[in-house]
């Protein structure tokens, strides 16, 4: 007799001869077991508390100042979500596909359960599970999976008992928002939330009905239904969660026999902290929140976890903007390393200054990198000799590099991807609201993932001519200038001896050697000479400088010696680009932030954010400031904004180069949002030959140039085309130059 007939006949028999015994003892053995699992004789239920407020790991989330997410922290990619932000279709696909009375058990279905019991006399798999949604959940308070069938039996006794208790505790409709919460999707998305935004790019209340029932499918084996590995599995799933939905009413034979026939198609956003927008301002953004729970510890003795505890980051980061200027970077970056790459073609030693030799490069930069490479700190742990560490150096492997043109597998030494990777050009841009010091974008290089070292904020480099508007702000506070004020063209003499703590006279040259003549303030700084910028320094002195910058907030190092005239300090863009805020706000200084508030998961604010305006000019003097620095844009170096990117409104700004082109800068602003822009190599040794190719009108002025244009095509971002704003009380000096009558007097050094 076959084993399927012979059940069949037993249960038959089963029935006819079944005696009060064969039910009473079944229902005492049953009543034994819950008692064994509710009174902790079998191990510790979860902690009823726990009941109450589960232990999860929320994501912290970082969001932008227009309601986006713009990343998380997280040891387990869950957000939580309220009932009410789910689709009804996705609630409609869970019951009808995981427990049909759902809405009429109180944690426990007994007809599912005699539904499994027939299935296992009968040999029919196919009748489906008896655990509910709320048996499901119960199920995921345990953290261990039993190692025996017994241990099995045991948890599933608890499970039941957590399931009612469950069921009391809490509504049928935050039960659904508990377990979609918990459930893991795989891929890093953990509850219903984050698989909307990884699997399909939307959120939970606006899943369609397909991409609902695909997710739900998910629900009954995630691994066997990933539709990023097993496409064909997950469609038949999904269309027999649809098919359940038919069954219940919940969706027409129609509407389920279109649906059937749409394949399922993926928006997949890839979790990863290099992945997405604003990464390096998000990376900065985990150091700066670390450093913050430390020290709400420390004032309040709250202890706050940003991977656990499901804070949420209110950002000052536009999405918008913040994408425009990634796009506007790397568009701009990718056809200048093409430009670099051609300059250089056909140099035995390049990209390094022609004039060095090959020992020089070995010793000066390549020997340096290694040492400062984690595989040579690796290799030191390990105890090799340097002779063994450098013939490691020198041996080719597989390798996975960084191109413009994707990643690209090769066979290359390490010492060769330190020289391939020394070739590349960086940049980094930052752009601020000047009247609140919101930061509104935050770029910091050109690829995350592969180059960690944020330009913004960690970078430091020689400022060049970006710096003199410092020194001609001092000098316009102390003596009122006017724009028209003339300057010989004549190279000053800062002399040796104690005043300017020099062992020999220094002499400042003109980057292109020329000299006679007369400059206006307007157009000395247009057309950046170091004469003029000389001059003032020797009327000022350095000290009154460095105050004054200090107080826009420049808090790097500037030294007190001549060649600050020239921009030899070193700056970060974050610095510099704020203290030109101090220009575009009326002479008021706001220092950048980056945050407004922090709540935890419960919505209850932690922190607020804001600062202080500080008023470092005067309405008037910062006019006569702001002037100048448009006449950099009009008639000076930044006038490609005019001709090539067609900018009809008021714009200031300033251009910066450094010695031998190894920095371009351009800083610049309109009314109400001031950007920064650097460009450069890594290394300094690595750069253009000349002027030309090296200069920041070409280096960093187009990265400025798309970046506003992209903006002023986003209406709803309200970026202002007006004039900069006169001072109510007027101005005393003239600032149109066609109209003044030289009266400039003879000055003395």
């Amino acid at each position: 007799m076959k084993i399927k007939n012979f059940k069949k006949y037993f249960f038959i028999i089963f029935l006819r001869y079944i005696t009060p015994a064969t039910i009473i003892l079944p229902v005492l053995i049953l009543l034994l077991c819950l008692f064994c699992a509710a009174n902790g004789i079998w191990g510790p239920l979860p902690d009823f508390q726990e009941l109450e407020n589960p232990e999860t790991n929320l994501a912290t989330e970082i969001i932008s100042s227009d309601n986006k997410i713009l990343g998380k922290y997280f040891y387990e990619n869950r957000t939580h979500v309220e009932y009410d932000s789910l689709a009804t279709v996705l609630v409609d696909a869970l019951i009808a596909t995981e427990d049909e009375r759902f809405f009429t058990h109180s944690g426990i279905d007994f007809i599912a359960l005699i539904r499994v019991l027939k299935g296992v006399l009968t040999g029919n798999s196919n009748l489906g599970g008896g655990s509910t949604i709320t048996q499901q959940l119960a199920k995921m308070f345990f953290s261990k999976k039993p190692t025996s069938k017994i241990d099995r039996v045991k948890q599933k006794f608890k499970e039941w008992i957590i399931a009612v208790r469950i069921e009391r505790q809490y509504s049928k409709q935050e039960i659904i928002s508990m377990y979609l919460n918990r459930f893991d999707f795989l891929n890093l998305a953990v509850g219903i939330k984050s698989a909307s935004k990884v699997y399909f790019d939307t959120t939970p209340y606006n899943l369609k009905i397909e991409q609902a029932a695909t997710l739900v499918g998910m629900a009954k084996n995630p691994s066997r239904y990933n539709p990023l590995r097993w496409i064909e599995k997950t469609t038949q799933r999904r269309n027999i969660v649809l098919n359940q939905m038919v069954k219940n009413n919940y969706l027409s034979k129609k509407e389920c026999d279109s649906l059937t026939l749409i394949p399922i198609e993926l928006s997949y956003k890839k979790v990863d902290h290099n992945e997405g927008t604003a990464t390096y301002f998000r990376e900065y953004l985990r150091s700066y929140m670390r450093n913050w729970a430390k020290k709400i510890e420390k004032e309040t003795g709250e202890k706050y976890n940003i991977y656990k505890d499901g804070l949420k980051i209110y950002t000052t980061i536009n999405s918008k903007m913040q994408k425009n200027a990634e796009k506007a970077v790397t568009n701009h970056i990718k056809n200048l390393q093409t430009k670099f790459y051609d300059h250089w073609k056909e140099f035995e030693n390049a990209p390094y200054d022609t004039s060095w030799r090959t020992g020089q490069i070995d010793t000066l930069i390549l020997i340096p990198a290694i040492k400062r490479s984690e595989r040579y700190r690796k290799l030191k742990l390990a105890k090799k000799s340097e002779k063994e560490i450098l013939k490691i150096f020198n041996n080719p492997v597989n390798i996975n590099v960084f191109s413009w043109n994707g990643r690209l597998d090769t066979l290359l030494s390490p010492l060769d991807s330190i020289k391939y990777y020394n070739y590349f050009l960086h940049s980094g841009l930052i752009s601020i609201d000047p009247s609140n010091g919101h930061i509104k974008a935050w770029v910091g290089g050109i690829n995350h993932e592969q180059f960690k070292y944020d330009h913004v904020f960690e970078g430091k480099r020689q400022a060049g001519s970006t710096f003199k508007p410092f020194i001609y702000a001092t000098a316009i506070d102390q003596f009122k200038y006017s724009p028209c004020f003339k300057i010989p063209n004549v190279q000053v003499i800062f002399e040796k001896g104690k005043r300017w703590k020099l062992e020999e006279d220094y002499i400042p040259e003109n980057a292109n050697k020329e000299y006679g003549g007369e400059y206006t303030l307007v157009e000395g700084l247009a057309k950046s000479k170091n004469t003029i910028s000389a001059y003032l320094m020797k009327r000022v002195g350095p000290k009154r400088i460095i105050n004054l910058a200090k107080k826009m907030g420049i808090n790097s190092y500037l030294p007190a010696v001549p060649s600050l005239c020239l921009g030899a300090a070193e700056v970060s863009l974050f610095e510099i680009t704020g203290a030109y805020t101090t220009f575009a706000n009326e002479g008021i200084y706001n220092e950048p932030i980056f945050i407004t508030r922090i709540e935890d998961k419960n919505g209850i604010v932690l922190e607020s954010f804001s600062n202080s305006p500080v008023e470092i000019l005067s309405k008037e003097k910062n006019y006569i400031m702001v002037k100048l620095l448009q006449g950099v844009i009009n008639k000076g170096s930044g006038g490609r904004l005019r001709w090539k990117y067609q900018f009809k409104n008021q714009i200031a700004g300033k251009t910066g180069t450094t010695q031998n082109h190894s920095d371009g800068w351009f800083i610049g602003f309109v009314p109400n949002l001031v950007t920064g822009v650097w460009t450069g190599a890594d290394n300094r040794s690595v750069r253009f030959r000349d002027l030309y190719l090296g200069q920041g009108a070409e280096m960093a002025l187009p990265i400025w140039g798309e970046y506003m244009q992209s903006l002023y095509n986003e209406n709803s971002l309200n970026i202002s085309t007006e004039n900069f704003p006169f001072p109510e009380n007027g101005v005393s000096v003239v600032l149109d130059c066609n109209k003044i009558i030289d009266n400039n007097t003879e000055e003395e050094f």
